[in-house]
């Protein structure tokens, strides 16, 4: 008989919908740093961490000036909006049903501790995850397979162990890639199905719900 494969999970846009108080936040963080740009610009680099935005936002000049400080003003812009924050459409459930089909279950998320820890009070998913990933775990974020890695070591598995990765954006399509994971999406990152699939997405769904409705008729066994 054939295992399951390892369930990593974005946790971010994913399973929790944070996607656009992040682009504000970094819109507001930027601004108060005398640098505005446009919100669609920032919310099409949301998933990809901290570490990389600023230069792929702004460029190496705009990292080497306000870079720290930008990420630190993000944060403080940031930690007020996630009071605002939801679970997505059957984001537990999900996590539930996986779990209950004998799939190991480890959240890979780049967020800040105390952002994490918020969504782990959110999802009520610290009794069905395995573990998880913050922000102070790795140097490199998505699309960088480190976090992927890192996650599947937190459950003592090797870095090639049989995986599957869920999220929500062409970085976490591109780090699984990275990583030789398959992804499964879905749509609440923003990104055009037409771009995930270019990515390398196998499938596509609007909900974390939908997903887990589909799980009978996927395959992901080892």
């Amino acid at each position: 008989m054939s295992s399951q494969r390892i369930a990593v999970l974005d946790v971010d846009g994913t399973l929790v919908d944070t996607n656009y108080q992040h682009a504000l936040a970094w819109y507001r963080a930027f601004r108060s740093l005398g640098e505005t740009f446009p919100v669609w610009r920032i919310h099409r680099l949301i998933g990809m961490g901290g570490d990389q935005l600023v230069a792929a936002l702004g460029g190496d000049d705009v990292e080497e000036r306000i870079g720290e400080e930008a990420r630190e003003r993000w944060v403080t812009e940031a930690d007020p909006l996630m009071e605002e924050v939801a679970v997505l459409p059957g984001a537990r459930e999900l996590l539930l049903a996986l779990k209950e089909r004998g799939h190991r279950v480890v959240l890979a998320s780049s967020g800040k501790p105390h952002h994490v820890d918020n969504a782990l009070d959110l999802l009520d998913a610290r009794d069905i995850a395995e573990a998880w990933t913050t922000s102070e775990d790795v140097e490199a974020t998505k699309p960088a397979p480190d976090l992927l890695q890192v996650a599947l070591k937190k459950l003592g598995e090797p870095i090639d162990a049989p995986s599957i990765l869920i999220g929500d954006s062409v970085y976490d399509v591109e780090a699984g890639k990275n990583a030789g994971m398959p992804s499964i999406v879905v749509r609440s990152g923003g990104f055009g199905d037409d771009e995930l699939r270019d990515a390398g997405a196998l499938e596509i769904f609007d909900t974390p719900a939908d997903i887990a409705a589909a799980l009978d008729r996927l395959d992901l066994s080892a």
